[in-house]
């Protein structure tokens, strides 16, 4: 009888590690949320440039928008499974940021101060569809909140 109980016990404190393991994992912050934040970080450093007129800054911060780094292969997957159809789409508003942060920097450059206020709300404009279609379901889906 026993032997039956310790058995039972290992069975279900190991039950209890593996499910607190699974849910850490769950839990565990993507590489997207870096990136994302250093985005959120480069776009007040722009906001921050066009009001002082500090064309260099922005022209400078600009292309760490357009090329943001990407996440691992693995976690791209993961978020692939999770956009299924919607992975076009998620891409199409990538592009554009891609795009209109290239064109932030462009007007920068030329220091063309309306220009760059123009391209840069479409760029927020850009950041802002994508995030009220796909954060919500997103931090749900991969955070449970």
């Amino acid at each position: 009888m026993k032997i039956l109980r310790n058995t039972i016990f290992n069975l279900l404190a190991s039950s209890c590690l593996l499910f607190a393991a699974t849910g850490a994992q769950a839990a565990e912050p993507l590489a997207l949320q870096k990136v994302m934040k250093d985005l959120g970080k480069n776009m007040q450093t722009i906001t921050d440039g066009i009001s002082r007129e500090d064309w260099e800054l922005v022209e400078k911060t600009a292309p760490l928008i357009a090329d943001h780094p990407q996440p691992p292969m693995s976690e791209k997957m993961r978020i692939m499974g999770f956009m299924g159809a919607n992975m076009s789409k998620f891409k199409t508003y990538d592009g554009e940021t891609h795009d209109q942060a290239q064109a932030v920097g462009k007007a920068a450059k030329a220091k063309d101060g309306q220009g760059v206020i123009s391209v840069f709300q479409k760029l927020q404009t850009s950041c802002y569809r994508c995030h009220s279609e796909f954060r919500k379901p997103f931090v749900a889906y991969f955070y449970g909140k």
